[in-house]
């Protein structure tokens, strides 16, 4: 098959020949149909990741087909339509038990653990625990932004940061992560406060239903207080730097609650959280990582019901030789607006 390998960290990928994956026991290989090119790659590609083992094939947001099935498979077989959340769960440790897959003790991950979708096949585990099937009206491309970016943003927005109809939402960094924020948080009645560096990005934000517009390049936190009438209710920071989760976090009101979305890989930094505001306000800092599978129907159910256009987010679509050039471009964090897919079959 055809795959972008990387053989070193930071150096530029090189699509090629390398072997086809086999199925696990318990796992599936699909035909790659579409994959994002999302910064969570490039934190894999930068060398952030102590997971990942050279060679490398990176990718983890994908939408295609089963191709082979291993023998304890029981919900799927070749020719069904699927995608999967970026956390591959077990399905059998204490947080699986629970509910809480996205947090894993045993997971893997695509395109970090093992090697990923930015490939003809790609191999998944435990494939009757975290496949999710696709609807037939959803392509492939629109999907394949479905298992991170979109779902991490609807477990931050609607689970961890629990938005609420009449409240303000700040969402730092406008990407395809923020983008997905702001359409969920706007989808829940919530008044959005898009804030990125990027004029197009900000434009999107607007289209998408932001009420305001906030350039970062100047006193952020103090533009999100001033027009929110004393801070964000819920401020997301879904950038992954030590200042934009500092300014996410200075953007709240009493009582407000900081949801962090983007990595923050320890090599880049420690952000200057200001925990005596935290204690005196009684500010509320949470993480969200992914989305289980089983979220998926609820999802696919919101997305329904509000007439969302997922199509809108989706900025360039590119081909597999396309992509080492555009994980590389995200060296700049300003980048463009909306979601980078690459297309293999559509």
């Amino acid at each position: 098959m055809r795959a972008v390998v990387f053989t070193e960290f930071g150096a530029t990928p090189q699509v090629r020949e390398v072997p086809d994956p086999a199925p696990t026991p318990g796992g599936v290989v699909v035909a790659v149909e579409a994959t994002g090119v999302c910064r969570s790659d490039w934190h894999g590609w930068r060398g952030h990741d102590s997971d990942i083992a050279l060679p490398h094939v990176p990718g983890h947001e994908l939408a295609g087909r089963v191709v082979a099935t291993g023998d304890r498979v029981r919900r799927w077989q070749p020719g069904d339509r699927v995608t999967v959340p970026f956390v591959c769960a077990c399905g059998a440790c204490e947080q699986c038990v629970s509910g809480n897959q996205q947090i894993c003790a045993n997971q893997t991950q695509p395109g970090f653990t093992h090697w990923g979708s930015f490939a003809e096949l790609v191999a998944l585990e435990h494939a009757d625990v975290n496949l999710v099937r696709l609807p037939g009206d959803l392509d492939s491309t629109t999907a394949a932004a479905l298992g991170c970016r979109f779902g991490t943003a609807f477990r931050a927005v609607l689970r961890q940061g629990r938005v609420s109809a009449g409240q303000w939402v700040a969402v730092h960094g406008c990407g395809g992560a923020g983008i997905s924020a702001v359409m969920l948080a706007v989808a829940a009645g919530a008044r959005v406060v898009a804030v990125d560096v990027s004029p197009d990005a900000l434009a999107l934000a607007t289209k998408m239903g932001a009420e305001v517009a906030v350039d970062a390049t100047g006193d952020t936190a103090a533009a999100v207080r001033d027009v929110t009438g004393g801070g964000a209710h819920v401020s997301l920071d879904c950038v992954g730097l030590p200042q934009t989760c500092a300014v996410s976090v200075a953007s709240l009101r009493p009582r407000g609650r900081h949801v962090q979305v983007g990595l923050m890989p320890p090599g880049q930094g420690v952000p200057p959280i200001p925990m005596h505001r935290v204690i005196a306000d009684e500010l509320v800092l949470l993480g969200s990582h992914g989305i289980q599978a089983h979220e998926y129907p609820e999802m696919l159910a919101l997305i329904e019901r509000s007439t969302m256009d997922l199509r809108a987010i989706v900025g360039r679509r590119i081909t597999l030789d396309e992509a080492p050039e555009a994980l590389m471009a995200m060296d700049d964090p300003v980048g463009g607006a909306g979601v980078t897919v690459v297309e293999l079959r559509v």
